[in-house]
């Protein structure tokens, strides 16, 4: 009698697991997650040291430098737009921190807002060209990319007279601000870079506009069908612009670490990374239409780019094969987003 009961039990609650099951499988981030598991998996027996904390602290922070950006990143691309100078913004940001800061001799700190001023203004100026020239976001920062590349490199040139910046070490404030942006937290045997700390803070502040708030919904909408936002009352036009700018502070966010960590810039860095971001939050879901899409899923992109990055390094393979498997990850985690999608589209 008992068993029978069981068995009832079980049959009653089956429907409310598999409607469970599809929920879970038809969000964005399921691919992903599924894709980072295997990649854990398999770099955790090939290589004998991917387990040690002190490597997996490595990747973390190899993960945490392409997450911070890559939460901006996607929120953008849920919006239906994409960045393409957020790469170069960072660089842009940390140099004028850094030369500001050595120029004048001044309290590093100044040059710390002046870095934040000029971040804030270049993912403004992104929006506002956007909005009112109506030209496609990929156009529009385009060609920011290529004047921020030359404004960085010429700019450096004329007032260091080199191509790096002069070292930040040593001024007013220095000690403080790297305590900030810089820093490690030491946690058991481990000493944990405070940008880990950065990026899951991003994630979860991140996740839960986009998750439980006005703002969110306006991103998705933005991103779904502007004209159907726009009719139901969606700010779109300032819903883009500070998204874009929700960007740059994310740019700025991790150039100060850069800037802080090795004291020096070198102006041409940067070139490049605005893919990275992309490939982290497409790896977590985030489709490039916009409307669709997950912080947390790109914090797991974010997170296969670091484990892919270094447990290549770890399993005493060629560094020179990175770009290959990342470029396999991202075409597999996309073929597996879009079948996932289209077996739950049938059953729901």
């Amino acid at each position: 009698m008992v068993l029978k009961e069981s068995l009832l039990r079980i049959r009653k609650s089956a429907p409310s697991v598999r409607r469970s099951l599809l929920r879970l499988v038809k969000r964005p981030e399921f691919g992903a997650l599924t894709g980072a598991v295997v990649l854990f998996v398999f770099f955790s027996i090939v290589s004998d040291v991917f387990l040690q904390p002190s490597s997996f602290v490595t990747v973390l922070y190899g993960s945490s430098i392409i997450g911070i950006m890559a939460v901006g990143v996607t929120l953008l691309m849920i919006g239906g737009e994409v960045d393409l100078s957020a790469g170069v913004a960072v660089t842009a940001s940390a140099l004028t921190s850094a030369l500001i800061s050595t120029h004048y001799s001044i309290n590093v700190w100044v040059g710390v807002v002046m870095g934040l001023m000029f971040a804030l203004l270049v993912g403004f100026v992104n929006g506002i060209l956007f909005v009112k020239t109506k030209l496609p976001s990929f156009i529009v920062t385009l060609s920011t990319f290529l004047m921020l590349t030359g404004a960085n490199l010429a700019l450096t040139r004329i007032i260091a007279g080199s191509v790096s910046s002069p070292s930040v070490a040593g001024l007013p404030g220095y000690a403080s601000a790297q305590a900030v942006f810089a820093s490690t937290i030491h946690i058991g045997s481990v000493n944990v870079s405070v940008t880990v700390f950065m990026w899951i803070a991003l994630v979860i502040i991140g996740n839960w506009v986009l998750r439980h708030t006005h703002v969110g919904n306006w991103i998705f909408a933005s991103g779904g069908d502007v004209r159907a936002a726009r009719a139901s009352g969606v700010p779109v036009d300032k819903v883009k612009i500070g998204l874009f700018m929700g960007v740059a502070f994310c740019a700025w966010l991790a150039a100060m670490h850069t800037l802080f960590a090795f004291n020096v810039i070198q102006s041409g860095e940067g070139i490049g990374n605005e893919f990275l971001y992309i490939i982290a939050a497409i790896i977590g879901g985030t489709l490039m239409t916009g409307g669709y899409g997950s912080v947390i899923g790109a914090a797991i992109g974010a997170f296969i780019f670091g484990m892919a990055n270094k447990g290549i390094v770890y399993a005493g393979w060629e560094p020179d094969w990175f770009k290959f498997f990342l470029g396999a990850v991202l075409l597999l985690a996309v073929l597996v987003n879009l079948y996932v999608r289209k077996q739950s589209e049938k059953r729901s």
